[in-house]
């Protein structure tokens, strides 16, 4: 294929944006492409948001003309590489001049250099990523395909441009982008790729950790997000970047009794919940459930392989490692309450469910409720028939109670009814610890099912505590 010009007219609210680009460029003289990923995407017929547009001249003058001819008067520069951002509404449009780029041995920025079109696609990670199509109106539509990148997207094959110690020596970031994409289009990365990912592994420790969590997140939101993940294993990766799970591996034999592999659950626990939800979070979730159990991992004579309180501990490893990893604070809560809750609720399946614990279990789990349900969903792994089907009854009835939309909307927004003023005023109190045991003992009440959800009950339940003593 030559020419690609009505697969860009297939998408009318895009094609509108190329037709101006390449107007833009003429008048300014420049030759102008689209490059990257959106080419790839359209030649594999897969939805692409993301459009790159690529100038061999001055990239920031073009995007501000640009930005102003769609209307956006304002565009977000980024002058020392060269490149631009404009903040359109309906999609993100990112303008580069062509350029070079690598990295010096102990460096965290690359260092640019402008150039050509064809050193431009050169520096490019892989040959499905170093095609282009003119956009410009002399040339809209013409394919540029320097390095047999459609032959490769045919073999679904993951394959640098130049020599991978050179590329990966350059930007050692794209070690992890060759397992994001072979997880993300379902392709093989080249055997001699893998080979050189596993001698320049220790490059990826001059990377900054928001690159590296940004793949990592995209791996995450993979159709089978254990591809990416066993790869990152195998060629050695994740000992760099992600110890806390490397030391999962592994099956420990005492007495004639075994545990389960604890990365191998983790994967299959992080694939069911992708069957389950799009949901990167809850993904994040599966990954990190499990992530106390090498430390709290004990051997108890009669009884086997325990992780006594892995879900306690995991809230302080969760913290430790979202500050490595540079995760939002409201991402770091998420996560670690779902550690926290993860067990709750299959200890109340197979246990048996009473209205008490349910009431407390959606409490404290508040609006992320439907997300710890299917997480604990996820996390079931067992293989013995019998089992998972008297183990998935149970959970169906903790399910069903949960999705009780009159319980949970009203213990969503659960307090006292009885309220602090009124407290302080019948006991004389000053706003204090005491006012908050006495409404903590009437929310108590209603969670055991003592009282109803009721003023008057709550009322009468609080001239009976024995204050003293709460």
């Amino acid at each position: 294929m030559s020419n690609i010009t009505s697969l860009l007219k297939n998408n009318s609210q895009h094609y509108d944006l190329f037709i101006t680009a390449g107007k833009v460029a003429k008048e300014q003289n420049l030759s102008c492409y689209l490059v990257g990923g959106y080419v790839r995407d359209i030649l594999l017929n897969r939805k692409s948001t993301d459009i790159d547009i690529m100038v061999e001249g001055d990239a920031l003058t073009y995007a501000k003309i640009l930005g102003r001819k769609i209307g956006v008067p304002k565009i977000v520069e980024f002058e020392e590489f060269g490149t631009a951002r404009i903040p359109y509404d309906k999609f993100e449009i990112e303008v580069s001049s062509a350029r070079s780029e690598s990295y010096t041995k102990d460096s965290r920025n690359p260092k640019i250099e402008f150039s050509t079109f064809k050193d431009d696609m050169s520096r490019r990670d892989f040959t499905v990523n170093a095609i282009a199509s003119s956009i410009h109106p002399d040339s809209f539509g013409e394919l540029h395909d320097p390095f047999s990148g459609i032959k490769d997207l045919h073999k679904g094959l993951i394959i640098t441009p130049l020599d991978p110690d050179t590329t990966f020596d350059d930007d050692p970031l794209r070690m992890l982008r060759a397992i994001r994409f072979s997880a993300q289009l379902g392709f093989d990365i080249a055997p001699n790729l893998l080979d050189s990912i596993s001698r320049m592994k220790e490059r990826m420790k001059i990377i900054s950790w928001e690159r590296i969590t940004q793949e990592l997140i995209k791996i995450l939101s993979t159709k089978q997000p254990s591809i990416g993940f066993y790869a990152l294993r195998d060629t050695g990766l994740l000992d760099i970047i992600l110890p806390e799970f490397s030391i999962m591996q592994g099956v420990e034999i005492k007495n004639n009794m075994s545990h389960k592999d604890v990365f191998i659950h983790t994967l299959q626990v992080i694939d069911n919940a992708a069957e389950l939800s799009d949901k990167m979070e809850i993904r994040f979730a599966a990954l990190v459930h499990d992530i106390a159990k090498p430390q709290t991992k004990r051997f108890i004579n009669g009884k086997g392989w325990t992780y006594h309180a892995h879900e306690v501990v995991g809230i302080h490893l969760m913290r430790k490692l979202s500050k490595k990893m540079k995760l939002s604070n409201e991402l770091t809560d998420y996560l670690c309450k779902l550690i926290k809750l993860h067990l709750r609720p299959i200890s109340l399946a197979m246990k048996g469910v009473t209205d008490s614990a349910i009431r407390r279990l959606i409490v404290e789990a508040g609006d992320d409720i439907d997300d710890l349900m299917v997480l604990c969903r996820a996390d079931i792994t067992t293989k013995n028939k019998h089992k998972i089907k008297k183990y998935l009854n149970n959970f169906a009835r903790v399910e069903e109670l949960v999705k009780n939309v009159r319980l949970r909307d009203e213990l969503r927004a659960f307090q006292s009814p009885v309220r602090g003023k009124e407290i302080m005023e019948k006991f004389n109190l000053n706003p204090g610890k005491d006012v908050g045991r006495i409404k903590k003992a009437i929310e108590d009440a209603i969670l055991d099912g003592e009282i109803d959800n009721d003023y008057n009950q709550a009322w009468e339940y609080m001239m009976k505590l024995d204050l003293k003593s709460i």
